[in-house]
C-alpha cells in the first residue's frame, strides 16, 4: 500500500474493530448498522471481537438479520462481561486478547476501524505497526465519522513532529469519513477520499 491506497486484493473477510460500548452518539451505532448490512448483501464475512453489547454486537446482529456470515473471537475471561453472541456461523474462544488479535490478523483480509475506546486503539495500532514493519500488506481502513479519530491523527502527525516516527514513513491506512465511502474501499479496492480527509492524510505523517 502507497499513499493511503489499497492494493487490488479480494477482500472477503472484514475484521471490525469498535467499541463494546455504544457511546453518547446514536450515529455511530446507526452507522455500525449500515456498516454490517452492506456487507452482509456484498457477501463479505465480518470477523469481530464476539460480543454481544456496543457498536460490536450492533454489527453483529446487523449482519446476522441481513444474512450475512459472522465469525466472534472472544477471549474465554470475557464471555460474559461481553455478554458472547452465540447466533454467530463461528465462534472462536481464546485464552488471552493476543491470540485473540493473531487470529483476527492472520483471517481477515482487510481491518476497518469505527470509534471505540482502549481495546480498539490498540487494535488498530497492533495492525498498523505489523504493516510498517511489513509483516502484512492488508488494507486499513479508518473511519472518522464526525471527526472522531481526529485526536489520533493529531496525535501521529505530533509523533512524527517529535521525530518517533519516520518523516518519510508511508501511511499503512487510508481514512474516510462515511460508510458508504468505507464499503467502496472494501468493494472495489480504489480509494475515493473525501478531499478534506485526503489533506489530513497528506499532512498528518
Amino acid at each position: 500500500m502507497k499513499n493511503g491506497r489499497i492494493n487490488a486484493i479480494d477482500i472477503r473477510k472484514v475484521c471490525v474493530f469498535c467499541g463494546s460500548r455504544r457511546g453518547h452518539n446514536p450515529n455511530f451505532s446507526n452507522a455500525a448498522i449500515m456498516l454490517g448490512q452492506k456487507m452482509a448483501h456484498l457477501d463479505m464475512e465480518l470477523i469481530y471481537g464476539g460480543g454481544g453489547v456496543g457498536l460490536m454486537g450492533d454489527i453483529a446482529q446487523a449482519v446476522i438479520d441481513a444474512g450475512g456470515r459472522v465469525t466472534g473471537i472472544i477471549p474465554d475471561f470475557l464471555q460474559e462481561k461481553e455478554e458472547v453472541l452465540i447466533d454467530v456461523d463461528e465462534l472462536i474462544i481464546t485464552k488471552s486478547m493476543h491470540e485473540r488479535k493473531q487470529i483476527m490478523y492472520e483471517i481477515s483480509d482487510a481491518f476497518v476501524t469505527l470509534p471505540g475506546g482502549i481495546g480498539t486503539v490498540d487494535e488498530l495500532v497492533e495492525m498498523m505497526t505489523l504493516s510498517k514493519l511489513h509483516q502484512h500488506a492488508k488494507p486499513i481502513i479508518l473511519v472518522n465519522l464526525e471527526g472522531y479519530w481526529d485526536p489520533f491523527l493529531q496525535l501521529m502527525k505530533h509523533m512524527q513532529a517529535e521525530d518517533y516516527i519516520d518523516g518519510h514513513y508511508t501511511p499503512s491506512y487510508t481514512v474516510v469519513d462515511s460508510i458508504d465511502a468505507t464499503i467502496q474501499l472494501l468493494a472495489t479496492n480504489q480509494p475515493q477520499i473525501h478531499k478534506d480527509v485526503e489533506a489530513i492524510i497528506s499532512n498528518r505523517l
